[in-house]
């Protein structure tokens, strides 16, 4: 599975999250940008996304993920 397609399924599922995504092969780390998400425990945020990703985990196409959370404040503060 291509970056560019974890990119695309979470950003279709999630409207108005900015998503960057890095890695190759089956292992990604995911950079997710969202007031909403960042809202909530850290446990609801990852069972959101992994419900997102269950089927490509499940059939193998991705292994193993990582995740970051910022609010879009926090994100522009990086930068």
């Amino acid at each position: 599975m291509q970056a560019s397609e974890v990119k695309t399924l979470i950003e279709q599922q999630l409207p108005g999250t900015q998503v960057e995504v890095e890695g190759e092969g089956c292992n990604f780390q995911l950079l997710l940008i969202s007031d909403e998400l960042a809202a909530l425990s850290p446990v609801k945020r990852q069972q959101q996304i992994y419900a997102l990703l269950n089927e490509p985990i499940a059939d193998g196409r991705i292994h193993a993920v990582t995740m970051k959370f910022f609010t879009r404040q926090a994100w522009d503060d990086r930068r």
